[in-house]
């Protein structure tokens, strides 16, 4: 009896575990092909001829303004003309088309409601010392909590839906399983490479007999390992920097936030994957390892283009070196790396094919906002052409504009602060800028800003960036789940809600609260600093 009451909070912890492997290996074992929320019958129904849809009435044809200058879902513009095999029709359009039904939607509304609730609860016990946890407890707490997390989702996943993204992941794993020098010749997947390995993997295992019927679990697997190991990072880098029951706080909240959750679990898309390696190369270039930032970047870029946004931060660090040496020794760290992992998908295509594959990418959707609630979606431009004008410019000239300015200020505040530990910062005013001032942004696209944030609360310990983290995790869901459970069906869907309306105000209000922390910590706290060294100074040679 006593061994029970000395470790009843370690017996309490590991039966939770046990308890979610429990349920993770029965819902696993239940999952049968024909009862899948998303049946892989979509992979062979969707792609037949190339298409990236599946057949439907062609009554059901996209509108908007410049209806010449659309494409139509089988890949060729709107007058018949031409074909489009990357073009922004061949994809999902935002909400057109999402998860095979509306099952769980409100169970997960409630979950959320109830998430950010004892979030904040949690938040102020702790500012209040109310939370001390026993230093023979915290390794089995943690890592009972990071199991369940990682276990409850893959209870989850098979049952939770999908995108018809996932659709396209599985045709393009099976294509990728069969070789990779042909996965571009043969197929219109316009995804960099780096993901494309990942697919091969998930295409080779569900070709093993019987796995096929897990092909939805193994899509969105990648991403839920992603979901844990950047929890894991954000709990060991915060043990460095804060208390454990801080830094545990800061993993839990990432790890059962539901806008982690319904990016990976319920949708299937792979931001959480894309955050895990923009993370490791950020924080490899704060820890000055920046060799390994660059290969790290590069991988990133190499895997979504929306990597081009967290470049200048590298710049920002290299240029601070000032040594010509080691920036060509990054520059051919980056050409290798990007050599390496290009080669083997470039056989008999042309040398080129890398840049005319991103160009195709980076033109697909020419509009001022694909269902991101920023901006744009405010001012009503919610998929009008970017091409057309407001005010003096067009959208895009606008886009592009606010792009620059948001990057001379990330610059401003790197260079002014003179500080090691505004890297982080810095990638948050990138990513949070670019997704609510710039054109062609996707409702996903602010995912990273919620790991982010939380990193950089860690180093700099402002108690306001754990608020923006919390504000930023209410936006993202919110535009995540009103995309995903089919509030806005791509182009046919033009509407101004509500819900557009305050998501897009809170994000535009949230950079504007980031703006203000980050000139307090980068350039107010630094001349406080200066200020009191001098003062210090001139007392210390008066006595």
């Amino acid at each position: 009896m006593s061994f029970l009451k000395n470790n009843k909070l370690k017996i309490g912890f590991t039966l939770i575990l046990l308890l979610s492997i429990s349920i993770s290996f029965y819902c696993i074992w239940n999952v049968h092909r024909n009862t899948s929320t998303l049946t892989n019958h979509f992979s062979q129904q969707a792609f037949q001829g190339g298409n990236h849809f599946p057949q439907q009435n062609q009554s059901h044809q996209p509108t908007v303004n410049n209806q010449s200058a659309v494409p139509n879902q089988h890949g060729a513009n709107a007058s018949g003309k031409g074909n489009m095999p990357f073009s922004s029709a061949n994809r999902p359009m935002g909400g057109g088309m999402v998860n095979s039904s509306g099952k769980y939607g409100t169970d997960f509304a409630i979950y959320s409601v109830g998430f950010f609730a004892l979030a904040t609860f949690l938040y102020f016990l702790i500012g209040r010392n109310k939370i001390r946890i026993a230093q023979t407890n915290k390794r089995i707490i943690f890592w009972s909590l990071l199991g369940t997390g990682f276990f409850l989702r893959l209870a989850v996943a098979p049952y939770a839906g999908g995108h018809m993204d996932l659709s396209l992941f599985e045709n393009w794993a099976s294509t990728a399983a069969k070789g990779l020098s042909g996965f571009y010749t043969n197929g219109n997947s316009d995804y960099p490479p780096l993901y494309i390995y990942v697919l091969y993997l998930v295409g080779k295992i569900a070709s093993i007999t019987g796995m096929n019927n897990y092909f939805n679990l193994l899509i969105k697997l990648p991403a839920i390992l992603a979901d844990t190991v950047t929890a894991y990072l954000i709990y060991k880098i915060g043990t460095r920097q804060l208390s454990t029951e801080i830094s545990l706080m800061l993993a839990i909240f990432y790890l059962f936030n539901p806008a982690i959750i319904i990016n990976s679990t319920f949708w299937g898309q792979v931001d959480s994957f894309f955050t895990l390696l923009i993370v490791l190369a950020i924080y490899l270039l704060q820890e000055k390892k920046w060799m390994g930032s660059v290969v790290m970047f590069t991988v990133a870029v190499l895997m979504k283009p929306q990597g081009i946004i967290f470049l200048p931060v590298l710049f920002f660090e290299l240029l601070k070196l000032k040594s010509i040496k080691k920036i060509l020794m990054a520059a051919a760290a980056a050409l290798v790396t990007a050599i390496i992992i290009i080669l083997p998908f470039s056989l008999n295509q042309d040398p080129l094919w890398i840049f005319s594959l991103y160009s195709k990418t980076l033109g697909e959707y020419p509009f001022a906002s694909v269902n991101a609630f920023n901006f744009f979606s405010l001012i009503g431009a919610n998929y009008k052409q970017d091409s057309a004008t407001w005010i003096l410019f067009s959208y895009h000239r606008w886009g592009m504009i606010f792009i620059v300015l948001v990057t001379a200020f990330s610059w401003f505040i790197y260079l002014k602060g003179d500080n090691s530990k505004l890297t982080f910062v810095a990638a948050l005013i990138q990513i949070a800028g670019v997704f609510t001032f710039s054109s062609g942004m996707h409702e996903r696209y602010l995912f990273p800003a919620a790991a982010l944030s939380l990193i950089a609360y860690i180093y700099l310990k402002d108690k306001r960036l754990l608020w923006l983290s919390a504000g930023f995790s209410v936006t993202i869901f919110m535009n995540t789940y009103a995309i995903f459970y089919g509030s806005f069906n791509g182009m046919q869907s033009e509407s101004y809600t509500f819900t557009l309306f305050l998501t897009s105000l809170l994000n535009v209000m949230l950079f504007i609260f980031m703006v203000k922390i980050v000139w307090d910590l980068g350039v107010k706290n630094k001349h406080i600093e200066k200020m009191a060294y001098r003062n210090e100074k001139g007392t210390a040679s008066y006595l």
